[in-house]
This record gives C-alpha cells, sequence and structure tokens, in this order.
C-alpha cells in the first residue's frame, strides 16, 4: 500500500483527520486507508474511524483490520516507558 494513504493522529484538530481519511477515499481514490496512533491519541483514531464510517461514508468503508502493538523506549529522564500504539485499515466497500 502507498505510504500516502496512512493517516497519523496526533494533536490537531479532530475533523482535521475525519476530513483526511474521507479525501482519501473521495478525491483520491484510495482502496483503503490506514489510520495510526500511539498512547492517549488511540481514543481519538478510533472515534474519527467510527465518524467517518457511520456518519460521512455510511454503508461506503467497512473495518478491514485492527493491529495493536507496544514499543518500549528510554524517554529524556532515561526511564524506560511502554506506549501502546494502533492501526486501524479501511477499506471500501
Amino acid at each position: 500500500m502507498a505510504e500516502d494513504n496512512v493517516v497519523f493522529v496526533g494533536n490537531k484538530a479532530f475533523m482535521n483527520y475525519v476530513t483526511s481519511v474521507v479525501m482519501q477515499f473521495t478525491t483520491q481514490n484510495a482502496g483503503e486507508v490506514v489510520v495510526k496512533a500511539r498512547g492517549k491519541f488511540i481514543s481519538k483514531a478510533v472515534d474519527i474511524v467510527e465518524v467517518v464510517r457511520k456518519r460521512f461514508l455510511k454503508d461506503q468503508v467497512d473495518v478491514k483490520d485492527i493491529k495493536i502493538d507496544s514499543e518500549e523506549f528510554e524517554n529524556k529522564d532515561g526511564k524506560q516507558v511502554r506506549v501502546s500504539s494502533i492501526e486501524i485499515t479501511l477499506v471500501k466497500k
């Protein structure tokens, strides 16, 4: 899959991400789009996917796959920190 069909969820406004996913399917004619998030943004990613599925592209897209993971790294204080991540793949019906 092309890397430009990936939406990384972060600090931007909620509707920016919804619009981005919808635009991928409508104007760029993507067959599938992946929504990725880490840590505290996971719930925001789930909400984005649900708004796209149930309001904007109702009966047009489905959840193809959901992958969850966690990675451990050292933060700036030198402590080991584990951060969860999620990838939600949406596909056109």
